[in-house]
Parts: structure tokens; C-alpha cells; sequence
């Protein structure tokens, strides 16, 4: 018996009908799974602090999250969110080598939300772009020692610097760490500085207002601006921001804030009251030790 071709067209008809409902019903499946996808973000933006004086600790726990960010591939620029007077020399110097590596790999944005100076000034340096607000503190580019000690009474030493280093080394050490300090301004913002290096050696703070007239940073602007421009210099049309939390540091500190606003300079741990180890500092505001501070404070 042979199929009429009435019955054929209607077998193809719904042969047709129950393909169309098939890919209907396929993409209302993946319809939800390729529009999570279309609004994905195209990256993040990592916001790291440096906050409050910068000690060994603190600078450790920054390095920390810098090294996170760049090994992170879903990470692809890095804010630094700056409010900082500075703090230990050696510390600010290995936050501006892990700023220099990571602004090797990304684009890094700093941004001053009150204070960025000496050693914090230092630490943002190698950033393609410094934010600052109008009222910002911006500079101080030098750098402080104490004074020599005095030697135990009576004592006898392997060498006559042991332990404390004359007046003349000590001077020495200032300017060397002077002119690196001053180096790495002139080699990151020599291009847009309209001071010369005796003039940025002079350690002068700015407003965040004047630091953008004279180059010592690049833009009037909030964190949030900064983002932006990561993300631009990035590549990144939408992003999510990931924010670190400021480092919480224990343990025994070099420096301490004091209530005036100012830096603590505290005792040797070890115990020898009359041995002066070493303090090189690369910091703005006053400074004090630790017995100095108990002795202002009256009854």
C-alpha cells in the first residue's frame, strides 16, 4: 500500500514542527548560561593600603598583598590607596621595589587620600599616576637619623664602631640613602617635574593642589578616579574591584603614631638602654622617642 501525499506532508510538517520546539526549548536552556557569560566582568581592579607609619611589619604585609595581585591572573591592575607620613628607611625601600616589580606586570595607580610622604612618596613612585585631593600632603623627599649614643661605661669592644656608628657614618648613610631617594624621583618624574633636583632634595611637603603644578603627582581626583584610570590603562571596559583590607600588624614595632600625629621612635628590644642602634628614617612630621613622649605627658 502506498503512503498518499497528503499523509507525507503531514509527517514532514511535524517532523518540522517538533524540530522548531526542540531549539525553542534548547535555547531557553542556554539562554541564561550565555547571558551570565555576556555580562561577566572583563577584569578586576585590586585596591591595596599603605596606611599609618611604615615599619617592617607593615611593609611586609603590603609586600604580601602586592605579590598576591601579581600572581593572581584574574587580577590586571592595582590602586594603591596612600595615607602614610613614611616610617623606616629600609622599610620604604623594599615597598618601592615591590611596587617597581608589580608596576612591571600591571598598570599600578597610586592615589593620596590625606598623607603620602618621605618614605610613603617614595613607596608609590614607580605608579604611571599619582591622585591626590587639593588639601593632599605630597613630598618630603629626604631623610633623618638619630644621633649617636653613648657607650656603656667601662666597655670593651671588638672595634671602635661597634655598636654605634660616629657622626661621620652616620652622615653618610643620610646621604646615600639621600641620593637614591632623589634619584628615583628624578627617574620617575623627571618628565613631568617642573622642580630641579637640588629643589626636590630640599624636602619641602606640597599640597596636593601645588604637587600637581609642579609634577610631584598627576592628577586632582578620589580613589575611585584612580580606579578608573586603572582600569583604563588596563584595558578593562567593566571590572569589579577587589579591595584589600589595610595590613593589621602585631608584634613589636620600630614605629608607633603618637596622639599629636606624629611618630614614635621606640626603645631597643634587647635591653642595653645605652646602646643606639641605628634608626634611619624616611619620614614627615615630628618625631620622638619613646622617652621623650612619657616625659612630656603630665599628671
Amino acid at each position: 500500500m502506498s503512503n498518499s501525499p497528503d499523509g507525507g506532508s503531514l509527517t514532514q510538517a511535524q517532523s518540522y514542527a517538533l524540530v522548531v520546539v526542540a531549539a525553542v526549548l534548547l535555547s531557553a536552556i542556554l539562554a541564561p548560561v550565555a547571558y551570565d557569560r555576556a555580562t561577566q566582568p572583563d577584569g578586576t581592579v585590586a585596591v591595596v593600603t599603605i596606611e599609618g607609619p611604615i615599619t617592617s611589619n607593615s611593609a611586609t604585609a603590603v609586600q604580601k598583598d602586592l605579590r598576591e595581585a601579581r600572581e593572581n591572573e584574574s587580577i590586571d591592575a592595582v590602586v594603591l590607596n596612600v595615607d602614610s607620613p613614611g616610617g623606616g628607611a629600609a622599610a620604604s625601600e623594599q615597598l618601592y621595589l615591590s611596587v617597581q616589580r608589580t608596576a612591571a606586570e600591571m598598570p599600578v595607580v597610586a592615589s593620596v587620600t590625606s598623607t603620602g610622604a618621605s618614605g610613603a612618596y617614595y613607596a608609590m613612585l614607580p605608579a604611571e599616576d599619582i591622585y591626590v585631593t587639593p588639601a593632599s600632603i605630597v613630598g618630603s623627599v629626604g631623610v633623618r637619623a638619630a644621633a649617636p649614643g653613648p657607650s656603656l661605661p667601662g666597655e670593651v669592644k671588638s672595634g671602635p664602631d661597634k655598636a654605634s656608628a660616629t657622626a661621620d657614618q652616620r652622615r653618610t648613610q643620610v646621604e646615600t640613602l639621600q641620593n637614591a631617594f632623589v634619584g628615583s624621583v628624578m627617574k620617575h618624574r623627571s618628565d613631568d617635574l617642573d622642580l630641579s633636583r637640588t629643589e626636590v632634595a630640599h624636602a619641602k611637603v606640597y599640597s596636593g593642589a601645588r604637587a600637581v603644578d609642579n609634577g610631584m603627582a598627576d592628577e586632582i581626583g578620589s580613589t575611585q578616579d584612580a580606579i578608573r584610570q586603572a582600569a583604563n590603562a588596563a584595558g578593562l571596559d567593566d571590572y569589579e574591584v577587589y579591595r584589600k583590607d589595610p595590613p593589621q600588624t602585631g608584634g613589636l614595632l620600630l614605629l608607633s603614631a603618637d596622639d599629636g600625629g606624629g611618630v614614635v621612635v621606640e626603645r631597643s628590644p634587647v635591653g642595653y638602654e645605652t646602646v643606639d642602634t641605628p634608626t634611619l628614617l624616611m619620614v614627615y612630621g615630628s618625631v620622638q622617642t619613646e622617652s621623650e613622649v612619657i616625659g612630656n605627658v603630665s599628671a
